[in-house]
């Protein structure tokens, strides 16, 4: 609601100030918002390519985006640099997989009309013109590497972290000016926005390539913590350090680099996973503190060795039906996704999936869809039986999945 009275208020007073004009403008107003359709943007990150699939029933594919149209410029930018140059390729044996990483997150802005993308492998974030295809801005983040983003209720505003300098930049998402930054911990990675869009919480994860993954060389995995932003200022706020959090609950042994996080409707309870953990935390934001914790089943063909969860990740993905009522959750080194009952905390039936990697909710609200990187489809699961509804194919390595909105006729760029 808060997104849309903002909107709704600069319409009437356009209509009262304009009268007789007004009239044509706000029918092509309408027109335009009525020309849009719900769908879900999926980011084959090895591919460099994005499916748009139908968001909710069949989740049939609509059309696909080439989001890296600039690829040879951008590859001959590296080859001339060797700094760059060595940062690709780290990203490209450690993080990647030996793969490049050309889609982590994106968004679509809010007339339809073009798509965001953070690209990791390229250190940007770029808009792409859905009809065309071709790129509309591109901005390069600090440091080395681009990584997950958030976009504000309104719709006018992107975060993106830049996980090798410690930064959150805020871009507007229209031009691509960026409007304020931030600093974070070590490897910021997960933002999200308040509902009211007054704040942003950003997640830092720390070193998770390294090898020292045994608890007790925790320490050497940097600085993780929750930064909270002013949304406006960019001034920090406070920070949460769930290090002493899990502490006091004799959970020494678990790490505190927070992987994804999804707030309660009413945001007085944050849900969160950890590195190298199946399951995940409620943290009360009112009493400062861990509430519960959930322990998810193994698979008994997970290896108990740390250093082989990819990138520090047991678990990774993590979503809230829209009435608060169930969690989903992505048992990525698991092989597996459950619905979780928020009051019990009872998980229903585990569902196979090959290395889950996000968790999100269908446009009706009633689905849970994750994306298989390891079989390179998504899945949908209804929240009310935890059971699965149907899996649909996209590229190369799924990982992020949003909800988004193209022109209703849109069936892929026209130039490619």
């Amino acid at each position: 609601m808060p997104a849309i009275g903002p909107r709704h208020l600069c319409s009437v007073a356009a209509a009262l100030a304009l009268t007789v004009a007004a009239a044509p403008a706000s029918a092509a107003a309408d027109s335009s918002a009525a020309a849009l359709r719900e769908v879900m943007f999926v980011g084959n990150n090895w591919d460099g390519t994005a499916d748009v699939i139908k968001s909710s029933g069949d989740f049939a594919k609509i059309g696909r985006i080439n989001v890296i149209p600039d690829k040879d410029e951008r590859m001959a930018e590296i080859n001339a640099d060797p700094i760059k140059w060595i940062y690709f390729m780290a990203i490209r044996n450690s993080v990647g997989e030996g793969h490049d990483q050309f889609v982590d997150d994106m968004y679509s802005t809010p007339d339809g009309r073009s798509m965001v993308v953070s690209r990791p492998s390229f250190a940007d974030v770029v808009s792409i013109d859905l009809a065309t295809g071709a790129i509309n801005w591109r901005f390069a983040v600090s440091g080395y590497r681009a990584d997950h983003m958030a976009v504000s209720p309104d719709g006018t505003r992107v975060a993106v972290s830049a996980s090798t300098s410690n930064t959150v930049h805020v871009l507007d998402i229209d031009t691509g000016k960026e409007l304020g930054k931030f600093a974070t911990g070590d490897k910021p990675h997960e933002n999200i926005f308040t509902q009211d869009g007054k704040y942003i919480y950003n997640m830092a994860i720390g070193d998770v390539n390294t090898q020292t993954d045994a608890p007790w060389l925790d320490w050497t995995k940097g600085d993780r913590r929750i930064t909270v932003v002013d949304a406006t200022t960019y001034q920090q706020v406070k920070v949460i350090d769930m290090r002493p959090r899990l502490d006091a609950l004799g959970l020494k042994d678990h790490s505190d680099a927070v992987r994804p996080a999804v707030f309660s409707p009413d945001e007085s309870k944050l849900y969160f996973q950890v590195s190298f953990f199946n399951g995940f935390f409620e943290y009360d934001l009112a009493t400062d503190k861990i509430t519960r914790t959930k322990t998810l089943p193994k698979n008994a063909a997970t290896s108990d060795d740390r250093t082989t969860y990819v990138n520090d990740s047991r678990h990774h993905g993590l979503s809230m039906s829209p009435d608060g009522s169930k969690l989903c959750v992505a048992g990525t080194m698991d092989d597996y996704a459950t619905v979780v009952n928020r009051t019990t905390l009872q998980e229903g039936p585990l569902v196979t999936a090959s290395k889950p990697y996000w968790a999100t909710v269908s446009g009706d609200g009633k689905s849970c869809v994750v994306s298989e990187s390891g079989t390179d489809q998504v899945t949908a699961i209804d929240f009310a039986t935890g059971r699965k509804q149907v899996s649909v194919p996209v590229g190369d390595h799924p990982q992020r999945v949003r909800l988004a909105r193209v022109p209703a006729d849109w069936a892929g760029p026209s130039a490619g």
